[in-house]
């Protein structure tokens, strides 16, 4: 089962939301928060989870700095509700895009897909 780590941007009440619907996930503001984004990496690698965020700096993290992740899910909806990222989250998790060693830019109507094996240090 994969396991999830939510950013701080991520509000509570959404991932209290998928944790009700059975998703393995814990926000950085429950174990470290005030973590910079630079060391979310290194918190994910060490739990074995893909980070949920709405901060673009992640982008630039993996692709230019070349820091390893076993996956980002980078939200780029307007975050109208809890119950919508939770549901936008639900509604990714249940499609058949794949989300290990990847790099997902999810959007209103769309979802890119880019995977992070050919990114090497």
């Amino acid at each position: 089962m994969t396991e999830f780590l939510a950013d701080e941007n991520i509000p509570i009440k959404a991932v209290e939301e998928l944790k009700r619907k059975g998703v393995n996930i814990i926000s950085i503001l429950e174990i470290s928060p005030g973590l910079s984004d630079k060391e979310v990496p290194n918190l994910t690698n060490r739990q074995g989870r893909i980070v949920i965020t709405f901060d673009t700096d992640f982008g630039k993290l993996i692709f230019k700095e070349k820091l390893k992740v076993r996956g980002i899910i980078l939200l780029r909806i307007v975050p109208k509700s809890p119950q919508r990222i939770a549901e936008k989250v639900m509604g990714l998790l249940s499609s058949k895009f794949p989300i290990e060693n990847c790099f997902l830019v999810v959007k209103e109507d769309h979802v890119r897909v880019i995977p992070l094996r050919y990114i090497s240090k």
